[in-house]
């Protein structure tokens, strides 16, 4: 049984846990680093509560600087929700100047799984967001079933976004699949497609989900982190196997897995970037509920808010929250920016600025604040040097350098205690060239080359791992709090510490914290 005051740490209701434990901006490696989230929900979503403005205020509370505002695609939302969300969007820029606000839209991709739309601000905005969600979204369009001809309108609508940048309607898009192995029914030859129809469009996927806090026992919610307990289904990939379904330490079997999906797409030399986010529909712990909301876990779009019979499906948005006379621990989200956090390295703020910088890959991410800041970078023998999504060319034979410098936590989280970093693991995969099979999710040619062990409690941490290059490469770090692990999928010799599968309903998200890095690539010139 978990005893009353442990529960409480666990969702973050304990003493001063409302405050952000980290800047929102910190400086590192030249560059300036912005925490985000590029997936969260309110009102116009059909199981979330929050007005726009409230989301922005606690994402800004817990030290976020940009957010992106990502309602469910579905009939209402597309027949009511686009005008009014966007106006609420505009007057929250407004309201909090030092927070960049972007559009957004939880797109259920035709034949695949949910997926962050990202829209630069501009006058368009609006437009082609309706035009997107009523031609392009599956649930209203009828278009979700994983069959070859669906398969190729997520390619039509992926080209679209495409020609509308290159044509100047909207200044940029970016798209990243959401909880990509929860229903396995992102296959990998559909990831590769999305990739390689709109290449600095389609960027990278969630790394890591949100809805953590699912996995707290009872009484909490008990279920899976990221609410990852589903089993195979009729469109799931039959490829991948039952561990998939569950996530590693918080993180998605794609990503967690060393030498598994994620690690064969870099084996292409292709950018793919991670991120995490909080799917923010609510907050555990919070004292507020969705006004017709039982908080019995079951659907109530369809239920009457007013005494005139108006509902989520025939109005597309919900009223605002309403007292809920208790703490409700049961909800699977943490308020934005309070345990997930994507961090980005912009060198000056600006919606545009930090799109370019998520494609260019310089990103990491962090679970429970578990560091406050992480910079990795390649070091060429002539001083020139890459940093996290970047490529350092150089020669065969040259002894270049990975340098890791991470700042230690020096304050505590959300859940009242200051998080204390036990490792810090080099994952190190070579770049073979395009797969062959483009429904493989392995390479053999990554493990964890180095591991660090780490006792210093405060300040600045520098790593340094010398490689003689021998062929392209790329390297990747992790860090840990060392409280849960085991054995990798691919055995020891690949992994022999990598983060351990999470167990539904006895997954408390604060006793198992990890940071991951994005990838830095070698070349070899000629």
């Amino acid at each position: 049984m978990t005893d009353r005051r442990t529960f409480l740490i666990g969702s973050g209701l304990v003493a001063g846990a409302a405050l952000s434990s980290t800047p929102a901006h910190a400086s590192s490696g030249g560059y300036q680093w912005l925490a985000g989230d590029h997936h969260i929900h309110t009102q116009y979503s059909n199981d979330a509560m929050y007005p726009v403005a409230t989301q922005v205020e606690r994402a800004a509370r817990h030290g976020l600087s940009w957010l992106t505002i990502t309602d469910h695609g579905n009939v209402p939302f597309a027949k009511y929700s686009v005008t009014p969300l966007v106006a609420d969007i505009a007057a929250a820029r407004r309201a909090h100047p030092d927070v960049l606000v972007f559009t957004g839209l939880e797109w259920n991709i035709p034949a695949g799984e949910h997926t962050t739309l990202m829209l630069a601000p501009g006058r368009n905005e609006g437009s082609l967001l309706q035009e997107f969600v009523t031609r392009f979204d599956a649930r209203v369009n009828g278009t979700r079933d994983g069959t070859p001809a669906n398969e190729a309108i997520a390619v039509q609508a992926l080209k679209f976004l495409q020609n509308a940048v290159a044509t100047g309607r909207i200044a940029d898009a970016l798209v990243l699949p959401n909880h990509p192995s929860r229903l396995g029914i992102n296959s990998p030859q559909e990831t590769r497609a999305w990739r390689d129809t709109a290449p600095g469009i389609v960027i990278g996927m969630e790394g890591a989900p949100g809805h953590q806090a699912a996995g707290l026992p009872a009484p909490g919610m008990a279920r899976g982190r990221g609410l990852y307990d589903s089993a195979p289904g009729k469109f799931s990939f039959p490829g991948y196997p039952a561990e998939s379904y569950r996530t590693w330490g918080g993180f998605d079997w794609a990503a967690a897995t060393v030498g598994g999906l994620w690690d064969s797409l870099l084996a292409e030399g292709k950018p793919w970037w991670i991120t995490t986010t909080s799917d923010g529909h609510q907050g555990c712990g919070d004292w507020v509920k969705n006004p017709v909301d039982r908080l019995d876990q079951q659907s109530y779009d369809e239920i009457p808010y007013d005494g005139e019979g108006h509902t989520f499906a025939t109005t597309g948005r919900f009223p605002d929250p309403v007292n809920a006379g208790r703490p409700v621990v049961e909800y699977s989200s943490f308020p934005p920016g309070a345990y997930n956090k994507t961090w980005v390295g912009v060198t000056r703020c600006g919606h545009g600025e930090v799109m370019r910088a998520m494609r260019a890959g310089r990103m990491w991410v962090c679970l429970g604040d578990l560091v406050a800041g992480l910079d990795v970078r390649l070091r060429g023998p002539h001083g020139q040097g890459a940093v996290m999504g970047g490529t350092l060319r150089a020669r065969r034979g040259d002894v270049v350098e990975v340098v890791v410098r991470v700042d230690l936590a020096d304050r505590p989280n959300f859940a009242g205690f200051v998080p204390k970093l036990a490792r810090v693991d080099l994952i190190v995969g070579g770049i073979t060239g395009p797969a062959s099979d483009r429904s493989v999710f392995h390479t053999p040619a990554t493990e964890v080359v180095r591991s660090w062990d780490v006792g210093q409690r405060t300040g600045t941490v520098e790593l340094v791992h010398r490689i003689t290059v021998d062929g392209p490469f790329y390297v990747r770090v992790r860090g840990t709090d060392g409280k849960r692990g085991s054995v990798g999928y691919h055995g020891a010799a690949v992994d022999p510490a990598g983060p351990a599968l999470d167990v539904v309903g006895k997954a408390d998200p604060w006793e198992d914290l990890w940071f991951y890095s994005n990838p830095v690539f070698a070349a070899v010139s000629r």
